[in-house]
């Protein structure tokens, strides 16, 4: 434990500004939370097509965010349904503002690398989600300062959403992907820079590194994982466009045992895991348009597409396409995502789950579809 000790002390005595808030703010407490249906139509499901389709429960979840005493909270708990993994904490963190432009988080929060909060206007999200690239949260410790033109957050993560301690594989049912198996995510650093340029700081452009380690439950060593990315984003501000693209490259270099891959790291997410290349290139773009109608019912209609390509750095292994278009319609508390989702050697669109982001599909590889709708009711 000498090493957090000293990484914790590193992050709050040499990026923490000495003073501190004028005034602590007031005591709150609030409660609120979403319920969402869902509908989808599967290009790959003969029965599912027979049947129209299939329309049902999708999630349930309870958000807390408060502050007492200048002690802030953000929880998140959701419930899907058992073979979706069941109740599991998205995320829950508390926070202290170290100055106006600074505060730090400990607790179950989001990675900071690549575009946030999402690299997608979806309901899918975008490739990146299921490779523990977007929207990944891990327990550990983070600093943000944010000031003018400059982001900067700086992180130490001790594992990700371990649920049993010990030497055991960590448990797929959570809400963002992570290794999984017989290798389990310890002592990782990010660091991520944005740069706000143009009108009203509409333009970010940035900067993500992450490195850590891999502890093998078989052989007791350590491989280790880095990855890295430029980002670019284009907020939907008065302009109504909002643009998104990265260029990122992964890896990662498990120590395990006899039998054991090198070329395939295990993730999981969603109460099942699957195979995925462990060196890669992914290359995301996505852009949207905001309309704005202010009627009786409907408030804003957002139309998106969203593109994301896996090159996968291993030999004869089959890379992965991702596109998405759709739009996202706002009607007071109700958000309707209407997608159509297109993927080659995608375990969530297409029939091969385990090594479709790996080797690639058993058999001839070919484009599969998903016609989807989700409604969410947030209060």
């Amino acid at each position: 434990m000498k090493h957090l000790t000293l990484i914790i002390l590193l992050l709050t005595t040499v990026f923490v500004p000495g003073k501190t808030p004028a005034s602590e703010p007031e005591d709150f407490i609030n409660v609120g939370g979403a319920l969402r249906f869902n509908y989808n139509l599967s290009s790959w499901k003969d029965g599912q097509k027979k049947r129209l389709g299939d329309f049902g429960y999708d999630m349930f979840r309870i958000n807390v965010l408060g502050s007492v005493k200048g002690i802030r909270i953000n929880s998140e708990y959701r419930f899907y349904a058992p073979d979706f993994g069941g109740g599991m904490l998205k995320q829950g963190w508390f926070a202290i503002d170290l100055s106006e432009n600074s505060e730090m988080q400990l607790g179950l929060q989001q990675v900071p690398f690549g575009i946030q909060q999402y690299n997608s206007h979806n309901w899918f999200f975008n490739l990146t989600y299921y490779l523990g690239f977007e929207d990944d949260h891990d327990m550990g410790i983070k600093y943000i300062f944010d000031k003018g033109s400059w982001q900067v957050q700086t992180a130490f993560y001790l594992n990700a959403e371990d649920l049993v301690f010990g030497d055991v594989p960590a448990s797929p049912n959570r809400y963002s992907y992570d290794v999984a198996g017989r290798n389990k995510e310890t002592n990782q650093m990010n660091i991520k820079t944005i740069y706000r340029t143009g009108h009203e700081n509409q333009v970010e452009l940035g900067m993500s590194l992450q490195g850590g380690l891999l502890y093998n439950l078989d052989t007791g060593k350590s491989g280790n994982h880095l990855a890295g990315a430029f980002h670019a984003e284009a907020l939907p501000l008065s302009s109504k466009w909002g643009i998104k693209t990265q260029l990122m490259t992964y890896q990662f270099r498990p120590e395990g045992g006899p039998g054991e891959d090198p070329d395939i790291i295990e993730m999981g997410a969603y109460g099942s895991v699957y195979n995925v290349a462990a060196s890669g290139t992914i290359i995301s773009a996505a852009i949207s348009r905001r309309i704005v109608f202010n009627e009786r019912v409907i408030d804003a209609i957002t139309l998106y597409n969203d593109f994301a390509l896996l090159k996968k750095n291993i030999s004869g292994f089959e890379n992965t396409f991702m596109n998405v278009a759709g739009a996202m319609i706002a009607a007071g508390p109700l958000y309707i995502y209407a997608d159509m989702a297109l993927g080659y050697n995608h375990p969530w669109l297409g029939p091969e789950w385990t090594n479709s982001l790996s080797s690639g599909t058993d058999g001839p590889t070919r484009w599969h579809s998903r016609f989807n709708i989700n409604f969410g009711y947030y209060f």
